[in-house]
């Protein structure tokens, strides 16, 4: 699919509308009030096995605050949990038969002087016991199409396994 397809298409907008909602939660939660804005909506990023809508949300901290209690604030982040956040989390945690160990989590740094930069871990693998495991999923809404949303997750974890393919036969 194409750029206009993607940004035209009513589920994948809908999914994306809750993850501003979702970001906006987080922001407000540690930021000064009236400051949480939608800086960038509905952008278009292309990676190698997928495109993907972004948006970004941004706010001033509250005094006080720190890089840690940001971190709090916004993890797990709600691209991977889904809305609402708790009760998703609650459900992933009764049906996912294994837990996500660092796919969704921070990968990142947090300094004595105050400064932190973190990625959401999306796109990793973990090798164990000459063994690569890969995770991957899809947004789920009301409008989601099963197979079209299995077929998201197989793409996303096509670029690792490629990734590492790549490796093994030294790039």
């Amino acid at each position: 699919s194409n750029e206009a397809e993607l940004l035209a298409d009513p589920k994948e907008r809908a999914e994306h509308v809750m993850l501003i909602d979702l970001a906006r939660n987080d922001i407000g939660r540690i930021a000064k009030t009236g400051t949480v804005k939608v800086t960038e909506a509905f952008g278009i990023e292309r990676y190698s096995h997928v495109m993907h809508i972004v948006s970004n949300v941004e706010g001033t901290l509250k005094d006080g605050m720190t890089g840690l209690d940001v971190l709090r604030a916004s993890f797990p982040a709600g691209t991977l949990s889904g809305a609402p956040k708790i009760r998703a989390m609650e459900i992933i945690d009764e049906l996912e038969p294994v837990q996500r160990g660092v796919y969704g989590g921070a990968v990142g740094y947090l300094s004595f002087a105050g400064d932190m930069d973190v990625a959401i871990a999306i796109r990793t693998g973990v090798i164990k016991d000459q063994t690569l495991y890969v995770a991957a999923g899809a947004g789920v809404v009301a409008d989601s199409v099963p197979e079209l949303e299995w077929k998201e997750t197989e793409a996303k974890a096509r670029a690792v396994i490629r990734a590492a393919e790549m490796v093994e036969q030294g790039l």
